[in-house]
């Protein structure tokens, strides 16, 4: 018999808690709790503001600042004023705090490594741990213009280009699919803009501008993990946002029937289905929307 819903998420809380070590006194043998370890590891990772370390970590004030005492008396965190802001406190690690940090990690990658050795499909796993994260953390997701060109844009669109090959059952090739210029996706032209969780990119979507012509919604991509969170929506929201700002009054778009769920999305969002504008080999149903 199937155990309900919320018994199954208690269970796996129940798990998780065990097997990360938050029940430990001595985390990963180190000599401090895992809430210590974790801020010792956020400061390593750039977190210095304490603000910021506050909101990374959803740490109360009282918390963080006794867990810094801790760390500050084992000699490895040092806490002082901003000097450009005297109202912020910077915390940063110390030489003997930095070494605590690569320890730390290089146990924690050891960790992780024996629990997708437990698994003879690790990928499954990983994707089950995405999609936990990912849903764990949607409020954490920011949206933010990126080079069409930068690191984590080619992340979202080799993603983009793999899954449509997947679905539409053909090698995809982007350059064949109307691949904009990259100052089509530069303002005051177009725009691109991802979704990401932390490094983590989620989605994507860009605004191509056509030099007059009418403006084209491209590369509409969300990460198969983030999906069911209502992204693919904000996302379409931000580009019909963007294109308003760079004084575009109509957008189209093209896809494929075999992404039936994007399709779905346009037409409740008020895309109107039109006549075949391009001739990218790909898609065969086009859309427009009067902003």
């Amino acid at each position: 018999m199937h155990q309900d819903p919320v018994s199954r998420v208690r269970n796996f809380g129940r798990s998780v808690a065990v097997e990360v070590g938050a029940l430990e006194d001595r985390y990963l043998n180190r000599g401090r709790p895992l809430g210590a370890a974790r801020v010792l590891n956020a400061i390593g990772l750039g977190y210095e503001n304490v603000s910021e370390l506050r909101a990374c970590l959803k740490l109360d004030t009282g918390l963080l600042s006794r867990l810094l005492r801790g760390l500050e008396a084992e000699g490895l965190v040092e806490t002082k004023l901003s000097p450009t802001d005297r109202r912020c406190r910077i915390a940063s690690l110390t030489p003997e705090g930095k070494k605590e940090f690569d320890i730390y990690e290089e146990l924690s990658d050891e960790r992780a490594a024996s629990i997708l050795a437990r698994h003879k499909d690790a990928r499954r796993l990983l994707d089950a741990m995405d999609i936990v994260t990912i849903a764990l953390s949607r409020d954490d997701i920011v949206f933010e213009e990126a080079d069409y060109a930068s690191d984590i844009a080619t992340k979202c669109l080799n993603a983009y280009a793999a899954e449509l090959g997947e679905r539409l059952k053909l090698d995809f090739d982007l350059k064949k699919a109307g691949d904009p210029e990259l100052r089509q996706m530069q303002h005051p032209h177009g725009t691109f803009v991802v979704a990401r969780l932390g490094d983590m990119p989620v989605g994507c979507v860009g605004v191509k501008g056509n030099d007059g012509a009418p403006a084209e919604v491209k590369r509409m991509w969300i990460a198969p993990a983030a999906r069911g969170l209502g992204l693919a929506r904000r996302l379409m929201i931000t580009a019909e946002d963007a294109a308003r700002s760079l004084g575009m009054d109509v957008l189209r778009l093209d896809s494929n029937s075999a992404l039936f769920e994007a399709v779905n999305l346009y037409r409740t969002m008020g895309w109107t289905e039109i006549e075949r504008f391009n001739d990218d080999p790909y898609p065969d149903l086009f859309f427009e929307k009067r902003l």
